[in-house]
């Protein structure tokens, strides 16, 4: 099976580049966290509101409340992919960061993501 690699690019050969299972499904999940709801036709309650989250004032409830959109959002969309161990969302100023444990099911390997949205590099 081949895995389109995100974003959408081209290899050296000129092809679409393809990537392995594990870093496709990282592109999965980073898909789905920086889509806004609405964002996709035909499939409005994809996504999980982030990008408007950088904005709000900063709060414990905020962060659980999208803690607990982004796992149950990932658990509908990728639920038959990966099984999720934890998710933590934490904010440092204008930063948001998602670190997500996962393992993959067909593989049975475990990983670690974190990904950051907002703040200066």
């Amino acid at each position: 099976m081949m895995n389109i690699d995100y974003p959408f690019q081209f290899d050296g050969r000129g092809r679409t580049a393809e990537t392995v299972d594990a870093d496709h499904i990282r592109d999965l999940i980073e898909q789905f966290i920086f889509t806004a709801a609405g964002e996709r036709v035909n499939r409005p309650d994809f996504g999980s509101g982030i990008l408007q989250m950088v904005f709000a004032p900063n709060s414990p409830e905020l962060a659980s409340a999208l803690q607990h959109t982004i796992k149950s959002g990932l658990q509908r969309w990728m639920g038959d992919l990966i099984n999720i161990q934890s998710l933590e969302v934490s904010r440092d100023g204008s930063k948001l960061q998602v670190v997500i444990r996962y393992t993959i099911l067909r593989t049975s390997e475990s990983h670690e993501d974190t990904l950051v949205m907002g703040g200066l590099s």
